[in-house]
């Protein structure tokens, strides 16, 4: 039963839009690591209809020992640099591919999330300061983020730069 009451769910981003119909069209699939993000950034990607042919799964790694455990990412950079480093950020995206493989194939394309949203300092590092990376169909990258404005506005435009450097990658 819907209630009518409540208003109808927002539209999928657009980027959201272009990467599930890219990676359909190509055959592909996409797993997604997050911890800055917690999620938004899978949501966005599941809120598009037709998603679930492309995306295998996602893991929120929040807790730093997490992205090690689940994720595969060397103890020893955590120790070292802590969570928010464009390395991490590289190997939680390869090793997202490998936590969502199904029937024993990596998904072809990785994208991780990782840094401060505030409003304390992690390892550091200011809020604001954000990786996003992406793996598989060439070398792993990152990209380094350098965003203003209160939580939820890190976290949004961090999703949005997860999903145009996905989106880049298929170009």
């Amino acid at each position: 039963m819907v209630d009518e009451r409540m208003p109808p769910p927002p539209e999928p981003a657009a980027d959201a839009v272009a990467l599930v119909a890219e990676l359909t069209r190509r055959g592909l699939t996409l797993a997604v690591a997050e911890s800055l993000t917690g999620g938004l950034l899978t949501a966005a990607i599941v809120a598009v209809p037709g998603a679930s042919v492309a995306l295998n799964g996602g893991v929120v790694a929040y807790a730093t020992p997490l992205k090690s455990a689940l994720l595969g990412v060397d103890e020893r950079l955590l120790d070292e640099r802590g969570a928010v480093d464009p390395d991490v950020a590289r190997a939680m995206a390869d090793g997202v591919r490998h936590a969502c493989a199904v029937d024993g194939r990596p998904a072809d394309l990785g994208l991780a999330t990782t840094g401060v949203a505030g409003p304390d300092q992690q390892d550091g590092h200011e809020p604001g300061t954000a990786f996003v990376a992406v793996s598989g169909l060439g070398p792993s990258e990152s990209m380094a983020l350098a965003l203003t404005g209160d939580r939820a506005a890190i976290r949004a435009a961090t999703v949005e730069a997860a999903l145009r450097l996905a989106l880049a990658r298929l170009a």
